[in-house]
C-alpha cells in the first residue's frame, strides 16, 4: 500500500493574485503551508516579474489543471520602446538600443498583423524544453538557444495608452502558449524599433479573474478560520466550458469503479445534447463532480475519476 499523503484533504481552486517578486512554485509552497493542504498545484506559470492571476489547484482539482492551462488568458502590459534585452523583459541587461519612438497612429496600424493565428518564436529565456533542458537554463549558461516558431492565437490586442514617448500600455486576450514578451519584441521590430516588457500583469486565466481572486495576505488571515473556507472555488470552476451529464447514483458508482456507462439512458436525460464521439464531458451526480469522461464507441468512459466521497 502507498503512503497516505500528509495534510488536509482540501479540494477546489484558488485564484491567487500573485504579487511581484516571487515565482509560481513559491506561491504553491505558501498556499500549502497556510492551508495545510495535502496536494497543491498551479494552472499556469507566472514569472517573479509578473503579477496577477495564478490559479492554484487543491486536492482533486489538480486533475483538472490541464483544462485551465489550455484556456484563454488576458494580460495588461507595458512596453518600453528603444531598448532590447535578452529576456525581452527587464530581468536582463539592455542588449541593443534604438532612437525610434512609435506614434499612436503607427502602433494602431501595426496591431492588426498580430491578430488571429500567428507564428511566434518564444524568448530564449523561457521554460521551453530543448533536448530535455529548459531554454532559460541554457541561456543563463551562455549557450546559444534556437527555439522553433509556434502557432498561437491572439483574439484581441489593444493599445490602452501612452504615458510618455518611451512607453505604451496594452491589453491582449490570447490562447494557450502565447508569450507576451515575444509580442512586445515583435511589435517593436514591426514598428522599426526595439522594445521589451517593463510591466506585466495577468488579469484573467480561463475562468479565474480579478473578481474571484484573493491575495496571499488575505489568504493568510482567512486560512486561520476553520473549514469550510468560503474563498475556495469548486473544482468545476475549471470546467465551465465542458458539457455536464447528469448521472444516477448507480451510474456514478460504475464510473468511479473505472467502468463505462452506456449512452442511451444518460442521453435520454439530455435530449438537446449532441454526444459526439471523442467528446469530453463532466459527469455529475446531483451537485457532485464524479469524473471527467469521454464518449467512445457508444459508451461514456471515465478519463479522470474524482475521489470526493471519503471526505
Amino acid at each position: 500500500m502507498g503512503r497516505k499523503r500528509k495534510g488536509n484533504p482540501v479540494h477546489g481552486w484558488l485564484a491567487i493574485d500573485k504579487p511581484l517578486g516571487i515565482g509560481s512554485t513559491q506561491v504553491v509552497a505558501r498556499v500549502k503551508r497556510i492551508l495545510g493542504a495535502a496536494k497543491v498545484g498551479h494552472g499556469g506559470t507566472l514569472d517573479p516579474l509578473a503579477s496577477g492571476i495564478l490559479p492554484i489547484a487543491l486536492g482533486e482539482a489538480t486533475k483538472t489543471v490541464q483544462y485551465v492551462m489550455d484556456g484563454a488568458k488576458t494580460y495588461r502590459f507595458q512596453v518600453r520602446w528603444g531598448e532590447a534585452t535578452a529576456s525581452c523583459d527587464r530581468e536582463n541587461e539592455v542588449t541593443g538600443t534604438s532612437p525610434v519612438r512609435p506614434t499612436a497612429e503607427a502602433i494602431q496600424a501595426a496591431l492588426p498583423a498580430f491578430l488571429g493565428e500567428i507564428e511566434q518564436i518564444p524568448p530564449a529565456y523561457s521554460a521551453i524544453k530543448i533536448d530535455g533542458q529548459r531554454a532559460y537554463d541554457l541561456a543563463r549558461a551562455g549557450e546559444e538557444v534556437e527555439i522553433k516558431p509556434r502557432r498561437v492565437t491572439i483574439d484581441s490586442f489593444i493599445l490602452l495608452g501612452q504615458p510618455d514617448a518611451d512607453h505604451a500600455d496594452f491589453e491582449v486576450h490570447c490562447g494557450k502558449g502565447t508569450y507576451v514578451r515575444s509580442l512586445a519584441r515583435d511589435l517593436a521590430l514591426a514598428l522599426g524599433t526595439l522594445g521589451h516588457v517593463s510591466v506585466l500583469r495577468r488579469t484573467a486565466c480561463g475562468p479565474f479573474t480579478e473578481q474571484n481572486a484573493i491575495s496571499l495576505e488575505s489568504l493568510e488571515q482567512k486560512g486561520q478560520v476553520p473549514a469550510p473556507w468560503t474563498f475556495l472555488l469548486p473544482i468545476e470552476t475549471a470546467l465551465d466550458d465542458i458539457p455536464a451529464l447528469a448521472l444516477t447514483e448507480s451510474e456514478a458508482r460504475r464510473l468511479q469503479s473505472g467502468n463505462p456507462v452506456s449512452i442511451p439512458h444518460v442521453a435520454s436525460r439530455h435530449p438537446q445534447a449532441e454526444l459526439a464521439e471523442g467528446m469530453v464531458c463532466r459527469a455529475m451526480q446531483s451537485e457532485r463532480l464524479v469524473a471527467l469522461v469521454r464518449i467512445e464507441s457508444g459508451e461514456i468512459r471515465p478519463v479522470r475519476v474524482m475521489n470526493l466521497t471519503d471526505e
